[in-house]
């Protein structure tokens, strides 16, 4: 085995390597990372959170999600539009995220730029970036994923361009992968979707009993 392939879980069945590095990981491998995300509100989470992650592991934003959460409610975009100073002062305070005056500031002032777009146009703007799968070729080792895309370029270009905040190329594609634009699972990752790429042979989708950068 080539350092980097899929290696075999503690069900047997092999998945990327970093997924078996905590239990964490494993459930969301397995049923969130790659699956198609749809809705303004829920992208905008995505986004919010890979806009945090920067410069830290997804582990530590994975294991904080709630509290993100509940901090800002539900990643509701007109709710989180609506925040005042207060709200933004309770947020530097919140434990149970990541109080980064400048983050929060960017997810706040995003939130109140896609408050004005129509509903659905979030969606598909971003959806508009997925590459063609047939396109792709199929990743075998970790070596084969990529950080940046030029699809990935475009989508944060055409974000900043609308005036959103911490939308990096290497963010944009992490949201691609984390949203299913992107099927990064390995060649022989139980979590892959059949068919996705050229010359994909792997077996349906398995029952699984239940990254990141």
């Amino acid at each position: 085995m080539s350092a980097g392939e899929a290696v075999a879980g503690p069900d047997g069945a092999p998945r990327c390597p970093w997924a078996l590095s905590t239990t964490d990981y494993v459930a969301y491998h397995d049923e969130e990372w790659g699956r198609p995300v749809h809705g303004d509100d829920a992208l905008f989470e995505r986004l919010s959170l890979e806009a945090f992650q920067s410069g830290l592991s997804w582990l530590t934003i994975l294991r904080r999600r709630p509290g993100f959460r509940a901090a800002f409610a539900g990643f509701r975009i007109a709710e989180v539009a609506a925040f005042g100073d207060e709200d933004r002062d309770r947020l530097l305070a919140d434990t149970g995220i990541i109080r980064n005056r400048a983050k929060i500031d960017a997810t706040l002032a995003n939130a109140r730029v896609l408050a004005d777009w129509a509903p659905g146009e979030l969606d598909e703007l971003i959806w508009s970036h997925a590459p063609d799968p047939v396109g792709r070729p199929v990743p075998r080792t970790l070596a084969d994923v990529p950080a940046v895309t030029p699809q990935s370029t475009a989508l944060s270009k055409a974000l900043k361009k609308r005036g959103l905040r911490f939308v990096g190329p290497t963010t944009a594609y992490a949201l691609m992968q984390a949203c299913g634009l992107v099927d990064d699972h390995l060649k022989d990752c139980v979590a892959r979707r059949p068919g996705d790429g050229p010359g994909d042979g792997h077996r349906a989708r398995q029952p699984v009993t239940h990254r990141p950068r």
